[in-house]
């Protein structure tokens, strides 16, 4: 049985991330400001253009902490509150 990664319990939204891995290798070094978070995807808006992002697919960089994708999967009011 694999053992569920702990969720990260942090607010996206309004943070600046940068895609570090991604199995989409055209995401690496996206970087931009977090405008929207969903169960299983983020929006980065990259100056004038917007991103929607995978969640498990990707690791990023906010505040110099890497994030895996497959941490933050899930509904973002249910894994701050837990």
């Amino acid at each position: 049985m694999q053992k569920k990664p702990k969720s990260a319990r942090i607010a996206l939204v309004g943070e600046t991330a940068e895609i570090t891995e991604a199995k989409n290798k055209t995401l690496v070094g996206v970087k931009g400001r977090i405008i929207d978070e969903t169960k299983s995807t983020i929006t980065i808006q990259d100056g004038r253009k917007t991103k929607k992002i995978i969640k498990e697919q990707i690791k990023m960089t906010i505040n110099g902490k890497t994030i895996d994708g497959n941490n933050i999967i899930g509904r973002p009011e249910t894994r701050i509150k837990q």
